[in-house]
Order: structure tokens, then sequence, then C-alpha cells
């Protein structure tokens, strides 16, 4: 199984959550084009992703160039924000560092008001997970999902993590894959929140040309 968060936004500087159900922006989708070609040549058999527009759209082209089918969860949807969807600045700021505080010090249940709380989304996630990899026993899939779930399946999955590990596990860049093995409750990581080449390579362009016109 490889657990992959979706590519860039048309609007990364703004919180998106299960509230805003964004499209992918230009470079989202040449990052999209390159985990393809990435995923191309690691043989999966089945793409699932949730059912928003940004996890679709990533997932669409990687089924496309894999030639393999696509199938949608609606369960894996974004973490819902609230108040916060579509919004940035110090409060969402103070909000986010206040709930990872939370989560790690073991409050799996804390939520900021109109929030989703660490234990919800993993009451929501894991069934769906659990179904996916019953559905496709010993198949190879690839599942395009977001970056807090990405993360709160992995702290759930894998043995000697929990929410205390949420800073340690790493950060969920756009694209970012984590390759795990197993099946049932028994998971091991191959490779957890790394970006592939390809995809460095097209965010290493943007940067540099974004040096060059500054």
């Amino acid at each position: 199984m490889w657990l992959v968060r979706h590519a860039e936004t048309a609007t990364p500087h703004l919180l998106h959550g299960a509230e805003s159900d964004v499209p992918l922006g230009e470079h989202g989708w040449r990052q999209a084009a390159a985990a393809a070609e990435w995923f191309a040549t690691q043989t999966p058999d089945v793409v699932v992703s949730s059912g928003m527009r940004r996890a679709v759209e990533t997932a669409q082209v990687i089924a496309r160039r894999c030639r393999i089918p696509h199938e949608i969860e609606p369960q894996w949807h974004e973490r819902r924000v609230g108040p916060f969807s579509q919004q940035c600045g110090p409060a969402v700021e103070q909000a986010w560092q206040q709930t990872m505080q939370a989560w790690q010090n073991g409050d799996l249940n804390y939520a900021w008001p109109g929030m989703e709380s660490f234990a919800s989304i993993r009451e929501r996630v894991l069934p769906v997970w659990q179904g996916v990899v019953h559905r496709h026993a010993g198949k190879r899939i690839v599942a395009v999902i977001h970056g807090v779930v990405c993360k709160v399946l992995l702290l759930s999955l894998l043995p000697g993590y929990s929410a205390a590990d949420w800073t340690r596990i790493g950060k969920a860049y756009n694209l970012a894959v984590s390759e795990l093995i197993g099946q049932g409750n028994h998971w091991q990581a191959l490779r957890l929140l790394e970006v592939p080449e390809p995809v460095r390579l097209i965010d290493a362009q943007r940067t540099a040309a974004q040096r060059t016109s500054a």
C-alpha cells in the first residue's frame, strides 16, 4: 500500500479541510504528472482516493498513466476544520498548535470548536482502510488522501507509533509517499512521508524560478 497526500491545490496558502473542495493548481498538476511517472515504475494495481476534488484529480492522473482502475472512498475526506476553512493567519496557526500539543499529550478527543479530533478521524478512516485492504487483498494499492488523514492512519497502524509522535514522524508534504506492507492490523513502513525524486525536481524548479524572478 502506498499512502499518498494529494498534489498542491490552487490556493495552497489557505487551510483546506473537508469544507473546501478546491481543485489542483498549475503546480499541482505538474506534481501529479511527475508522481504518475514514478508510480508507473512501481506497477500498482488500483488507485483509491477520497472523493474530494484535489485527491480525485491527483488520483486520476496516476490511474491514467498506470492504466489501472480508480475508486473513490468518500469517508477518506480531509479533517473538518469548521470556521477556519479557507483561512490563514495567526488564529489558524494558534488553533493548530494547540491541537497538536493536545494530541501529542494524549488527549485524542481534543478538538478546537468546529474541528475534528484525532479520535474522530481515526474512527472514520480506519474502517475504510481495512475495507480497501480486504477488497483488494493481494493487490498493490495507491491511496491518495489528505495530509492529516495520512498521519492519523500512519500513527494508528504502525507499531511503535502513537499520536505522541505527530511531530517526530515528519511532515506530509504534497505527494509525500508512505510505503506500507502487511495485512490486517500488522503493518511496517518501507518509507515514511518521502516525496518521490521526480516531484522533488518539479518543486526545486519552481523554487529556482521564484528566486530568479525576485
